[in-house]
């Protein structure tokens, strides 16, 4: 079992040469949350999802390992950007109005052969249509299924407010649409219960909360459970359905067991950011930190690093703050928070800190860390082994 503190000497021998702020990934801590998501999946494959990722070597890195295949992209220029260099199984999973994004994948076969786009309205297909220009090539379609659990005849809903398309006769109608318009084709069915994927269900010092949770995540899992493989029958009887996905990081187990599904998509479950840690089913290890660097000793019990304000998205609240990790015992003054250039952190182990020492950080989130970053540093062991550019480091800024 790794410690804390004897990971915490690790990053500061391995960046020791190096000025904060700085990003890692420990590449020993990623590839077991790796093997423990291929564990988790039972043989079902797993499609990356790459805004939890944002790093195109760490991508490719995940999709050698077996039990991985394919990437679930955010944004049409992204998707085209990976299929140009050289990823070929791509589903953009949230629709898009880009419409030179449309019009390059009709013009392209490589490229309309490699990704498929995510389209849940008429306008949709009308958009793509007057994008498309002289483009002819088939576009690839990927149906979405509104996953949120309804109670009380609708007026209690619970999950992310995604795709209109809820019953078996709307996707059904929907595919036969899109299967009549010339230069569309469907070949997928996605689904993703954020409410169950995305929720921790062991709140810390929350026993009630989390009991609430569990309750509504196992009532949703069977509501879903039906509804999802009535939607596929239905759907497989408009069109030939290569591929099924759903869950992510935090339903893997529940989303792989039913028959219906044939591929899990995860992604944040590789570097664990903090909103991971209150689930039951998994437990997996931080691999993504980044480091800010003691600039201020103001006073006893207090240190100032250099900013470290990265705050999540989402719904405002504390939780969506970075959190100091390592060394552990630091917290931040209720007053200030995380600060857009400087962060005072207080606890009695700030007496130990020198100026310019580490203070390592992990995000509440997992790709929108590289957001900040233009690199990061790959470690094993003790060592910096390679430092690659995250997707802003190569020019590449699509959300």
């Amino acid at each position: 079992m790794v410690t804390p503190s004897a990971d915490r000497t690790r990053y500061d021998r391995a960046t020791a040469h190096l000025d904060a702020p700085l990003a890692i990934v420990d590449l020993e801590a990623f590839d077991a949350n790796a093997e423990d998501l291929v564990r988790r999946a039972a043989g079902k494959p797993i499609r990356v999802a790459s805004k939890s990722v944002r790093v195109r070597a760490l991508l490719e890195r995940v999709l050698r390992m077996d039990g991985f295949q394919g990437i679930m992209s955010f944004t049409l220029a992204e998707s085209i950007w990976l299929a140009q260099a050289g990823f070929d199984d791509i589903l953009l999973a949230y629709p898009s109005a880009d419409r030179a994004g449309y019009a390059e994948l009709a013009a392209d076969p490589k490229l309309a052969g490699a990704i498929s786009v995510l389209l849940d309205d008429p306008a949709q297909l009308d958009l793509i249509d007057a994008a498309r220009g002289a483009g002819t090539e088939e576009i690839r379609v990927c149906l979405e299924l509104d996953t949120a659990l309804h109670l009380l005849g609708g007026r209690i809903r619970i999950g992310a407010r995604r795709s209109p398309l809820r019953t078996p006769e709307a996707l059904a109608e929907f595919a036969r649409l899109v299967q009549q318009r010339r230069g569309f084709r469907v070949v997928g069915l996605m689904a993703y219960e954020g409410h169950i994927a995305g929720v921790g269900d062991s709140i810390a010092g929350r026993p009630f909360r989390s009991r609430a949770v569990q309750l509504m995540q196992r009532t949703a899992r069977a509501e879903l459970a039906q509804r999802r493989a009535a939607v596929v029958r239905a759907v497989r009887e408009v069109a030939d359905l290569e591929f099924v996905n759903g869950g992510g990081t935090g339903s893997v187990e529940s989303t792989v067991a039913e028959d219906a599904v044939t591929e899990v998509a995860a992604g944040s479950g590789l570097y664990v950011p903090r909103l991971f840690d209150n689930y039951r089913s998994f437990h997996g290890r931080p691999a993504a930190l980044f480091a800010q660097p003691v600039v201020r000793r103001p006073g006893v019990g207090v240190v100032t690093v250099l900013g470290g304000g990265y705050p999540a998205s989402g719904a405002a609240g504390a939780d969506r703050s970075p959190v100091p990790y390592l060394p552990q015992g630091l917290r931040y003054d209720s007053q200030e928070g995380a600060g857009e250039v400087q962060t005072p952190l207080l606890g009695s182990v700030a007496d130990d800190l020198l100026i310019g020492d580490k203070v390592w950080f992990r995000h509440a989130k997992a790709g929108e860390l590289f957001e900040r970053f233009a690199e990061v540093r790959l470690i094993e062991g003790d060592q910096v082994v390679e430092t690659v550019p995250t997707y802003r480091g190569e020019g590449r800024t699509f959300l």
